[in-house]
């Protein structure tokens, strides 16, 4: 059984992204099976889970890359499921690949204006306020993306999705293989976007990262969601977090 949150007295604003009930094959593989969750305005959401159990799946199904066939997916009210993904990103979904996937032979500089899309909101994401949140950035500006080290190249791949302008952000494993200082400097730089009320589906493994950053918290496990409720009730529930997080 699924450990929910109750709900708050109120109306609450729709969801910015809304999966309902997708269900997402490889081949024969059944990978998705009946996925739900929510991403609010201006809001961090983690989905968390172990190695295989679908997390990317689901980032790979709201971009466009993995067709649910059954289930919806809507941005802003609307249904994307079967949209194609060059039409997903220009409505303003914006994507932090795992492994970065930056372009290697391309400067910082070009990575990052190669990218650059016209805003959705009010308060552009220009090449300035990227530098601005990644100093480190500006000094490595001619440097080519080979060049780089890894947490450099993860602030590259953020940098690079901010760059399109989105409304919401979709960060498959961010934290992936970089020192734990550059992971508390990651958390720094989502908890600032967050500020800023950019809107976020964080997919991670790093669950004291995920946790400070998040205000609502799902995990994944063997294409279910196993858990759904608020950080903290999360990091209390041991039980749920050494069956499903190996913690």
């Amino acid at each position: 059984m699924v450990a929910g949150r109750g709900s708050a007295g109120g109306m609450r604003e729709p969801a910015v992204l809304a999966v309902d009930d997708i269900h997402t094959y490889y081949g024969d593989s059944y990978v998705l099976q009946g996925v739900s969750l929510e991403v609010r305005p201006g809001a961090v959401t983690a989905l968390l889970g172990r190695n295989g159990m679908g997390k990317t799946t689901l980032i790979r199904s709201v971009v466009g890359f993995a067709r649910p066939r059954r289930g919806r997916v809507t941005f802003g009210g609307r249904d994307i499921t079967r949209a194609p993904s060059h039409e997903i990103a220009r409505l303003g979904i914006g994507l932090v690949p795992q492994g970065r996937r930056i372009f290697p032979s391309l400067t910082v500089h070009e990575n990052l204006t190669v990218a650059a899309r016209d805003a959705n909101g009010s308060t552009p994401w220009s090449l300035e306020r990227v530098l601005g949140l990644f100093p480190r950035l500006g000094e490595r500006a001619g440097h080519r993306g080979n060049m780089l080290s890894g947490g450099e190249q993860q602030m590259l791949a953020v940098g690079r999705a901010l760059m399109t302008n989105p409304r919401l952000l979709l960060m498959d494993e961010p934290s992936e293989g970089l020192a734990p200082l550059l992971v508390r400097n990651l958390g720094d730089a989502i908890v600032r976007l967050r500020e800023e009320g950019l809107s976020i589906l964080l997919v991670e493994q790093n669950l004291p990262m995920a946790l400070r950053v998040a205000g609502d918290v799902y995990v994944l496990s063997k294409g279910h969601v196993v858990y759904h409720g608020a950080p903290a009730e999360l990091a209390a529930d041991t039980a749920v977090t050494h069956r499903y997080l190996g913690v």
